[in-house]
C-alpha cells in the first residue's frame, strides 16, 4: 500500500534560479540533502533526503517579476528537521558565515514541543528559513 498524508515536496518560485543554486547546494550539505534529479538548462532545482524516502523541495525561476513577504498570505518558512543539535548549531554558523539576517540563534523554543531546538535566518530571498531537532543534547 502507498504511503499517503506526507508531503511529496514543496514548489517555490525564485527570482535567480543560479544565486538560488549556490546557495542551496551549499546549505544542503549542511543540513544531509542532496539534489534528486539531473538538471538540465532551465530546469528546476531538486532536493530531498539522501538515500532516502521524504519530502523534497524544488525551485523554479519565476516567470514574472514580484517581491515575497512571509508577513502576506502565502509561504511563510521552510523548516528543515535535522538529526541533531549540533547541525543546527552548524546551519547557524553556515549563514552567519554568509552574513544572513538571523532571526534567532540556536536555542530551545518550549512552547514547540519538548526538545525543540531550533534556530531562524533569512535566505537572499527573504525566505525564512529553520533547522530544527527534536531530539535532546547528545552527551
Amino acid at each position: 500500500m502507498a504511503e499517503t498524508g506526507f508531503i511529496d515536496h514543496i514548489g517555490i518560485g525564485v527570482p535567480d534560479l543560479d544565486a538560488t543554486k549556490e546557495y542551496y547546494d551549499g546549505l544542503m550539505s549542511v543540513l544531509g540533502l542532496r539534489q534528486w534529479f539531473e538538471r538540465g538548462a532551465g530546469d528546476p532545482l531538486n532536493y530531498g533526503p539522501d538515500g532516502a524516502r521524504g519530502s523534497q523541495l524544488f525551485f523554479y525561476q519565476a516567470e514574472e517579476p514580484g517581491t515575497y513577504s512571509r508577513r502576506e498570505t502565502g509561504l511563510h518558512h521552510l523548516a528543515f528537521l535535522v538529526s541533531s543539535r549540533a547541525v543546527v548549531r552548524e546551519a547557524h554558523q553556515w549563514a552567519c558565515a554568509r552574513k544572513a539576517v538571523i532571526l534567532d540563534e540556536p536555542q530551545e523554543f518550549p512552547q514547540y514541543g519538548e526538545h525543540c531546538y531550533a534556530t531562524y535566518w533569512l535566505d537572499p530571498h527573504g525566505f525564512k528559513l529553520e533547522a530544527v531537532c527534536h531530539q535532546p543534547e547528545e552527551s
